[in-house]
């Protein structure tokens, strides 16, 4: 029992580092600089550790980019706000992601920029075969743990959240980070920092800080909001695998990625 509660805490974590810090700080954000080695190799990671529920670091950038700029309003691809609930707040997501990823629909130049690219992973990633192979490899495990390692049967209910462990950490991390918590800035949506829920999600649930300073690789803000992944970022940099970027470098960079508030021009229009 011990064992399988190891290996689903170890695949959350992994995970949920290679969301925060590759797709979402890296791919997105660009808060960071690192060469082509490690970035294939960090590449490589997310796909290991997301597994069947790999997702594309250029969809995954596009739509948080698009997220950015139209947070909460009804052009944001996953605001709990214009949606009935979680799961069809997941639905909306998987479609809007999928479009992208397929290039189904027209995305504005802006967003669609400036991302990783391998196309390798993304066509073994985003294969069937792939997803499949991933959730029997799960399964069989949990298989093993029942028959040999005494575990109880109620744990192989935890094998649909490894099939589907990245949109998990993202609806977990659009719900609440948008509905519960509390506000440190007055970012004209509804952003907030659920404190108690970031125990379990690395920094990524201190979302109004991140909308107030969407080029802060600290997601932390007042004295008490400690951001996990700040720190290892700070260790990867001092053993030059990422390079911070100085703070007019990162300005810069994001302007690049299309963080200049287009929120407030779909709002007049909205008006």
């Amino acid at each position: 029992m011990v064992i399988v509660l190891a290996a689903f805490i170890g695949h959350w974590y992994l995970s949920l580092f290679c969301q925060t810090f590759f797709l979402h700080r890296y791919s997105a954000h660009k808060m960071f600089s690192m060469s082509k080695f490690w970035e294939r190799f960090f590449y490589a990671l997310t796909y290991i550790s997301q597994g069947s529920s790999y997702l594309s670091p250029r969809a995954y950038a596009v739509l948080h980019r698009m997220h950015h700029a139209f947070s909460d309003t009804p052009r944001d691809p996953h605001s709990p706000h214009h949606t009935q609930n979680i799961f069809t707040m997941m639905w909306q997501t998987k479609n809007i992601y999928n479009a992208v990823l397929h290039r189904t629909q027209p995305i504005e130049r802006q967003f669609d920029r400036n991302y990783p690219e391998w196309s390798f992973i993304e066509k073994v990633g985003d294969s069937w075969v792939s997803r499949a192979g991933w959730g029997v490899l799960y399964s069989l495990f949990y298989i093993f743990a029942f028959l040999y390692l005494d575990m109880h049967w109620a744990f192989f209910f935890l094998l649909p959240v490894h099939f589907v462990m990245g949109p998990v950490h993202g609806a977990i991390i659009n719900w609440s980070g948008h509905k519960y918590g509390y506000a440190n800035f007055d970012n004209q949506d509804k952003s907030k920092n659920s404190l108690i829920l970031d125990v379990v999600m690395m920094g990524e649930l201190f979302q109004n800080n991140h909308h107030k300073r969407p080029n802060a690789a600290n997601f932390g803000a007042k004295w008490f909001e400690f951001d996990p992944t700040f720190p290892i970022i700070g260790v990867l940099h001092k053993l030059h695998i990422v390079r911070l970027r100085p703070a007019a470098e990162a300005k810069k960079a994001q302007q690049e990625v299309g963080h200049d508030r287009l929120v407030e021009r779909e709002r007049e229009i909205e008006a």
